[in-house]
């Protein structure tokens, strides 16, 4: 992603900030702030490997519970012979 300081310093240059300031800002900015943002194709991506994560946990899960339950009534069903 590309990024246009000289785009940006100038819409508060424009409302009055001097020029040097609006540069600074522009340049904070480019280094400090949007480094730590992300796409919204990265979100996409990490979205769709938690649904698959989360899929495979409670799919293992409902297999376990479902292999206690059959543990348990074979368990009764022997008791009752």
């Amino acid at each position: 992603m590309t990024r246009d300081t000289l785009a940006f310093a100038k819409h508060p240059e424009a409302a009055g900030v001097e020029r040097d300031a609006a540069e600074a800002h522009a340049e904070a900015l480019t280094r400090h702030v949007l480094p730590d943002l992300v796409s919204n194709a990265y979100l996409d991506q990490r979205l769709e490997q938690l649904k698959h994560d989360l899929t495979v946990r409670v799919f293992g899960l409902v297999i376990g519970i479902v292999g206690v339950m059959n543990g348990i009534l074979f368990a009764l069903l022997r008791l009752a012979h």
